[in-house]
Formats: structure tokens, sequence, C-alpha cells
């Protein structure tokens, strides 16, 4: 069991006093070491400090570079490439409502009059965020014009923690299978897009293309247990009000 001396401290006997000899000995020897040991590291500090303080610099110009980079260079950019992206947008958002989609979306797409459309966006200005969301709208716009392979390229490009967004894009995408009849592939983006963020407008949506594409694939228990989800989880849904039809058909089925 380890000891130690107390001040004022005097042997009782010999052997007290060899171990408190001994004891001394001991504890000399261990700042001894300690000293040497602090001794090689100044030692090695001295020798070798050119190199830390060069190591230590580079740190400090890397995390000044990033914050110099997010603000004076990223920033900058995304402001721009938004302002480029707005031209492109505006078709975009016409050929939703129109009855000429088509040369609308393909104004969006490639853009006109000197001004870039979503394409270019992508393009120029990678790793933005409006280049990121060119993705999806330059998806979606293909999706429209039946074109389906691309959409599928550029959604699958797209990224984002927005509940509404990114189920709309994973389910763009299985509608873009479903229409090259690939209704494995679409199930499995439908089955992601339901499953990306619960709410009333996607979730029961996604649910009820997700059972038509399970009834495709001869998965009736599946398109069953999807649209009971319908039936219990969003009855007031677009979806729900007619889900029944849904459920009495393939229980009659089976």
């Amino acid at each position: 069991m380890a000891t130690y001396k107390k001040r004022g401290y005097k042997p009782k006997n010999k052997k007290e006093e060899k171990q408190a000899d001994e004891m001394e000995s001991t504890t000399a020897e261990v700042f001894g070491t300690l000293d040497e040991s602090a001794s090689r590291t100044e030692a090695w500090v001295a020798k070798n400090q050119k190199y830390i303080f060069g190591g230590i610099g580079v740190v400090v110009v890397a995390v000044l570079g990033f914050l110099g980079y997010q603000e004076f260079v990223k920033k900058p950019k995304n402001i721009e490439a938004s302002n480029e992206a707005f031209f492109a947008q505006q078709f975009f958002n016409e050929a939703v409502n129109s009855t000429n989609k088509d040369s609308l979306y393909t104004l969006a797409l490639n853009g006109a009059e000197g001004k870039y459309g979503f394409l270019d966006i992508i393009e120029k200005y990678k790793g933005t965020d409006a280049a990121n969301l060119a993705n999806y709208s330059a998806g979606m716009a293909y999706l429209n014009m039946n074109k389906y392979e691309e959409a599928v390229k550029y959604l699958q490009d797209f990224s984002t923690g927005n509940t509404i967004l990114g189920a709309l894009a994973k389910g763009g995408i299985a509608d873009a299978f479903m229409q090259l009849d690939q209704p494995d592939e679409a199930l499995g983006y439908y089955e992601e897009a339901f499953a990306f963020g619960k709410n009333e407008f996607t979730t029961p949506k996604f649910l009820f293309k997700a059972g038509i594409a399970a009834q495709e694939l001869s998965q009736k228990d599946k398109a069953l247990k999807y649209f009971n989800r319908i039936k219990d989880e969003y009855p007031s849904s677009e979806e729900g009000r007619t889900i029944d039809i849904y459920i009495g058909k393939i229980e009659s089925s089976k």
C-alpha cells in the first residue's frame, strides 16, 4: 500500500527509518525523471517550434480560409445564382398553369434572351443552393414534358431536408419509373416519398401511389396495408375520401 511522509514526521524505529529513506529515494527518482522528461520536451519544442507553429498556422489559415470562402465567395455566389435563376423560375411557374407547357418548360430549362435556364444554373453555379434547387425544377420540368429518364437524373441530384420538397422529388422519380414501366423501382421511391416526413399532403398521396404500384406487382397485402394506413391516419385527405373503394376491390379479390 502506498504511503506518504507527513511534515514533521519522525521514524519510530530503524525499519521505518529505512522505509522513509527508500521513499525519499523513489520520490527523488520520480521527480528526476519528470524533470528529465520536461527537459527533453522543452528541447524537442525548441528544436521543432518552427514546424509546430507552422502546423498551427496551417490550421488557422485553413479555418480562416473556410470562413472567408463561406462569407466572401460562397455567399455572394449563392446570391448571384439565385438572381440568375429568377428568370427560369418565372417560366416554370407559368408553365404549371398553361396549356402551352412544353415551350415554357423548355424556356425554363434552357433560358432565353441572354438569361440562364435551370441547366445553365446547374452547370455554372455548382455547389450553390440555387443549383441544387435547379435540379429539382429541371427534373419536374422534364417529368411534365414526358422525358422520364432526364427527370430521374436531375431529381436524383437534388437533396433537401424539406419535408414537402423532399417527398415530391422522391415521388417524382417514382412517377417517372412508373411511366418507364418499372413499377418495382417506382414502389421503392414511393415508399421513400411517404416516409420522408409525415404530413397531410404528401404522405397520403404517396401511400396511395405506393399501393397502386404494389398492386401492379401483385403485392396485394402490401397494397392493402398502405390503403388501410390512409383510411386510419388520413381519412380527410383527398385519397382518404375514396380509399374504401380500393380496399374493397383488394379484399374481394383475395
